[in-house]
């Protein structure tokens, strides 16, 4: 338990340098491979994901059947044994374009308002989930998993606002606080999954697609809600200009 709460003592312990960055050496050299792995094929479902937006935009096929299959390959996945890994790996795929297809409602938006948001959201969320990735990998094991019981609060109580505004209709400050509230949630996510993948992986657990799987539902909430934010202050901003020419 001391390893969870003890403190930083030292200031240099916290000053950030390139050595720091190149010092994994309490993680273990199969444990940084399992790690590549991981990340690679993040990159492929991102990928996946940017084709079925893609053809969402073609053939418009984007929507509650798109978010249902992308469940349903995502449990599938799961239920598949590990040892069927093309199996696993084609199930995450299409997870990935599935869920792509069921974002392109919103990339559609965003390019009639303005589609240099799509390129600047995926930018900032991967910025985000690159930094916050990075500080779990170079600081102590363990250091954050304490951080799962507050998110999962979060989390709890981000569902039960969305459910209550479902019912009974939200504000414009509700609807913000989600946002910004839900973006705070996942980004802490990112930190959390990245130190429980490189845990799992000490005791042995190397299974590369569900830890990719995990990274990958992070990504794709982070960039949403960051795209939702963009376009909120795009539209904004649109009606301030009217008001001033009217």
């Amino acid at each position: 338990m001391d390893a969870f709460f003890n403190s930083q003592s030292s200031s240099s312990r916290n000053r950030w340098s390139y050595d720091t960055l190149k010092n994994l050496r309490q993680i273990s050299p199969l444990v940084q491979n399992h790690i590549k792995r991981v990340y690679f094929t993040l990159c492929c479902a991102v990928v996946a994901a940017a084709v079925g937006a893609f053809l969402h935009i073609l053939w418009n096929i984007g929507g509650f059947l798109t978010t249902v299959a992308s469940i349903g390959c995502m449990g599938w996945l799961l239920l598949t044994p590990p040892f069927e890994e093309r199996k696993r790996l084609s199930l995450l795929m299409a997870t990935a374009l599935f869920h792509g297809a069921s974002i392109g409602p919103l990339i559609d938006l965003a390019i009639v308002l303005d589609p240099s948001l799509i390129f600047s959201a995926f930018v900032a969320a991967s910025l985000a989930f690159a930094c916050f990735s990075t500080a779990s990998l170079v600081a102590r094991r363990r250091e954050y998993l304490y951080l799962g019981g507050l998110l999962s609060s979060g989390l709890s109580i981000l569902m039960w606002l969305q459910f209550a505004s479902s019912l009974f209709g939200g504000s414009i400050a509700l609807f913000k606080f989600e946002l910004y509230f839900g973006l705070l949630v996942f980004v802490g996510y990112v930190i959390v999954d990245t130190q429980e993948i490189i845990e799992r992986a000490h005791f042995g657990d190397l299974d590369y697609v569900k830890h990719a799987l995990t990274l990958f539902t992070d990504l794709a909430a982070i960039f949403v809600r960051i795209l939702v934010i963009m376009l909120k202050n795009s539209s904004d901003r649109s009606e301030k200009k009217k008001k001033r020419r009217d």
